[in-house]
């Protein structure tokens, strides 16, 4: 055996830097202050200006995608309406542009008509529900007016 006292260090492990030199920080009170150089200042105002400007482009694209969403919602909206007006009972050839209006018999057949709903006089008003007036668009699709 040794004469040796045993000292135990007071200090906690966790708290003591095993390599100091190599901290990019003063690693105790008394060392010499770290003050940011011009370079470290260029490059953190680099890399915020960046990540501001690909988050302003990452918006904008979302955004986009966004509206193209809604329009493609819309073109597959006025397709749907369309087939369903295809499939209506028309005694007439309709004319771009103009507004038309749907009606339902008691039956479920539907039926294209010229007059709308108020231009139907009280006395001679048919056995139709109104269901939409539509507009017959240059792409020969069908949009919902009301």
């Amino acid at each position: 055996m040794s004469d040796r006292p045993i000292t135990v260090n007071p200090i906690d492990a966790d708290k003591v830097a095993q390599n100091p030199g190599l901290l990019p920080y003063a690693h105790s009170v008394s060392g010499p202050p770290i003050v940011p150089t011009q370079e470290g200042m260029i490059r953190h105002q680099s890399l915020e200006t960046m990540a501001q400007q690909t988050d302003q482009q990452m918006d904008l694209l979302r955004r986009q995608m966004e509206l193209l969403a809604e329009q493609a919602k819309a073109i597959q909206r006025r397709r749907e309406v369309s087939e369903w007006v295809y499939g209506a009972k028309m005694s007439f050839k309709p004319v771009i542009n103009h507004v038309y209006h749907l009606y339902r018999r008691a039956e479920g057949e539907h039926v294209l008509s010229m007059l709308s709903p108020e231009e139907w006089s009280l006395s001679r008003r048919p056995a139709l529900d109104f269901v939409h007036s539509i507009r017959l668009l240059a792409d020969l699709t069908w949009d919902i007016e009301r």
